[in-house]
């Protein structure tokens, strides 16, 4: 996958928010809407509940109140709505973690912020796709891997420039910048495992404390 490059003041060169599969989003803290069509809304719900090899497409088509023939007409195999499901969430992700970028500014400690308040907010707003983005990978046929480890790899880019930059300006005391990358992205995306709306603490004010502890690890100054 090729992408164009940008350079923020910091020096840190970050993806190019114009990407043809990244929509602009005015708010990147706003999960009011659900963008997904009501079919692949269906296949989410079924793939959670069943797993994609468990589910079927008649399943997905009567969940989504359409017939066999219907469900064809959008997406010719199950595999094509497994794909187009990871392409959304990867987008939808990737595109609120430019918007959060860009709001933060060049500071590497309000960028790790932002970024973190980002990665935790959506895997608690979007447990269900974030879930099936990182469990069905092994559904995917090899071209489709490779398109979503790339989009996977893009994202992380993101947050390894921002350590990179830390790290380069002494806002940043870590060893091995991408053993700590590896290990805040496990501790963000692992939210969507077990976080329910309605428990201890709202989706807010996890980011918070995930906020300071992203801060803590990466020995910020």
């Amino acid at each position: 996958m090729t992408q164009q490059m940008d350079v923020k003041e910091a020096g840190v060169a970050i993806a190019d928010p114009t990407a043809s599969d990244v929509a602009p989003i005015d708010d990147w803290r706003d999960y009011s809407d659900d963008p997904l069509p009501p079919i692949l809304r269906a296949a989410v719900e079924c793939f959670v509940e069943s797993g994609f090899h468990g589910t079927t497409v008649r399943l997905i088509a009567a969940r989504a109140g359409l017939s066999v023939p219907g469900y064809y007409h959008h997406y010719p195999s199950k595999e094509d709505t497994l794909v187009a499901v990871m392409r959304h969430a990867m987008a939808d992700l990737y595109g609120r973690t430019l918007a959060a970028d860009a709001t933060a500014g060049s500071d590497p400690v309000d960028r790790l912020a932002a970024h973190v308040e980002c990665l935790v907010l959506f895997h608690a707003h979007r447990g269900d796709l974030a879930f099936i983005a990182a469990s069905e990978i092994r559904a995917l046929g090899p071209s489709a891997r490779d398109e979503h480890i790339a989009a996977r790899d893009r994202q992380q880019a993101v947050l390894e420039q921002i350590v990179a930059a830390g790290v380069r300006s002494g806002a940043f005391d870590v060893a091995h910048e991408r053993d700590a990358v590896r290990a805040l992205v496990t501790m963000c995306t692992g939210v969507a495992q077990w976080f329910r709306p309605g428990g201890g603490l709202a989706a807010g004010q996890l980011a918070d404390e995930y906020v300071e502890l992203a801060l803590r690890m990466l020995g910020s100054r």
